[in-house]
């Protein structure tokens, strides 16, 4: 009789293999959208800023001029819609650190990673990656680097170098611009606890007094502060452990702060996105949301997977990246055997599912003021996303074990009917075992026709899909021909 294949969308990696039982459960380069496989945009080279850059922003002028900016360990650039470069370092900028730096003595690293009561070396120190954050100030562009500290002011002046902002608090851990339009000292003048803002539309009074709206807060936090991002009405702040809302209130307090969220730290720097009416991000080890109220921890079927795969040494590097026009937003990170961002996990929030796969990115800007996502490359350039389709990598989707038979039974397949939108854009591989532990035996690949003559034998059977190079091929129910055999 024939069965139909109906998998949920999304991965399930959590667990055993048996666990991911009838759902998809490894891929790369795919997503699921209004229910149906496909593969993700492609990418093309556009520019090059040299380095890895962590921490960018896209911006228009009064001009409608399209620009984007982006940081390195050492360098500050900023790039025309045309494709100009201009580098706009600060004179006198301190260097960061490309890579992060783990101390293996008591008192470094990150508090709950290792085993308590393991004696560790008591030598060096913990320094992040570098970071910056960045926003724009109106038509002109505000910049912090986590290693360097210092507030700096670009005025669209071609490369003059940005210059440090006026009576701005230094040894900062960042920098953001609020929907009021204040600018946020993050982690102020060397306390990490520590927001400090400007008058509002005047970034260079910072002195509190009865004539402007300068203020100061300490959050009541044993952590420090990582970043902030904008929801509709509020300023989120994300520490290492908690999160807090910022809510403007008029003088004299002017704005009022409140813990809205515990245990739920950012990862890193970068770990969050704001998408619609919510901000989503990655915690040390999960992923939350926070929609105006309270913080929400978010489910992911993936998580094991994740966690238990990420050089946790170098996790200052991890990156989220929005990507509204399919409700998602990724999270780019490196496994465990490498240094750099070289994976990728992306949630769907309005279906709510998740996907994995490999790419080597470092930060990035949704569309808006381009035509495209822009991403920057571990290679040192930036790439406009979601651009036609893949070449040079093969997109696949597996499933978890398919179990057709009953109780102890096994069975045949000896046909495939699939279903595609353009019959032929992707290829077949069944991969079937007698026991959960069992060698796998493997037929295909097979082009898809219509039914497509298989012939596969086990308790289980496997699948995977994968697509035609440059091609956008869809994906959706199939149903296979399968005959009980008994007990052997």
């Amino acid at each position: 009789m024939y069965t139909d294949l109906i998998l949920p969308p999304g991965q399930y990696r959590n667990g055993t293999d048996m666990q991911s039982a009838g759902r998809w459960r490894d891929g790369n380069l795919v997503r699921w959208h209004e229910g149906t496989m496909q593969p993700v945009g492609g990418w093309r080279q556009r520019t090059e800023f040299e380095g890895k850059c962590r921490g960018c922003v896209a911006w228009r002028d009064e001009d409608r001029e399209r620009r984007i900016a982006a940081g390195t360990a050492d360098a500050l650039k900023v790039s025309t819609g045309g494709g100009v470069v201009y580098d706009i370092t600060p004179v006198g900028l301190v260097a960061g650190l490309v890579d992060a730096r783990l101390n293996t003595g008591f008192g470094g690293g990150y508090f709950g990673v290792g085993a308590f009561g393991n004696a560790r070396p008591d030598n060096g120190n913990y320094s992040e990656a570098t970071t910056w954050s960045l926003s724009a100030w109106g038509q002109y562009l505000l910049a912090c680097s986590v290693a360097d500290g210092k507030i700096y002011q670009w005025e669209l002046n071609g490369a003059v170098p940005a210059a440090q902002l006026s009576n701005a608090p230094v040894d900062n851990l960042g920098v953001f611009v609020t929907a009021e339009r204040f600018v946020f000292a993050l982690g102020a003048s060397g306390d990490p606890r520590q927001i400090k803002w400007s008058d509002r539309e005047d970034n260079t009074e910072w002195t509190p007094a009865t004539t402007n709206e300068a203020g100061d807060y300490r959050l009541e936090t044993n952590g420090q502060i990582m970043c902030a991002t904008a929801v509709p009405g509020q300023t989120l702040i994300l520490t290492d452990r908690e999160a807090f809302r910022a809510e403007y209130q008029g003088p004299p307090f002017v704005y009022g702060f409140e813990r809205v969220g515990s245990a739920c730290g950012a990862i890193s720097r970068q770990a969050v996105a704001s998408v619609g009416s919510q901000a989503i991000w990655m915690g040390r080890n999960g992923f939350f949301a926070y929609l105006g109220g309270g913080v929400e921890p978010i489910p992911s079927e993936v998580s094991d997977y994740v966690f238990s795969d990420m050089n946790m040494a170098q996790a200052s590097k991890v990156a989220a990246v929005a990507n509204e026009q399919f409700n998602e937003v990724w999270w780019f990170y490196p496994s465990a055997a490498s240094i750099e961002n070289d994976r990728y996990v992306a949630y769907n929030y309005a279906e709510g599912h998740w996907s994995t796969g490999e790419m080597a990115r470092t930060t990035g800007a949704d569309q808006g003021a381009f035509r495209y996502p822009l991403w920057f490359g571990a290679d040192g350039f930036v790439y406009d996303q979601e651009v036609g389709q893949i070449t040079g990598a093969e997109p696949f989707a597996e499933s978890g074990p398919l179990r057709m038979g009953q109780g102890n039974g096994v069975f045949s397949a000896t046909q495939f009917i699939p279903d595609e939108k353009t019959q032929g854009q992707v290829q077949l591989t069944f991969k079937s075992r007698l026991y959960p532990n069992a060698d796998e035996a493997e037929a295909g690949p097979f082009s898809a026709a219509e039914p497509t003559n298989i012939r596969v034998t086990g308790r289980q059977i496997r699948l995977q899909v994968s697509g035609v190079a440059n091609t956008d091929w869809r994906f959706g129910a199939p149903s296979i021909l399968v005959q009980q055999r008994g007990r052997r």
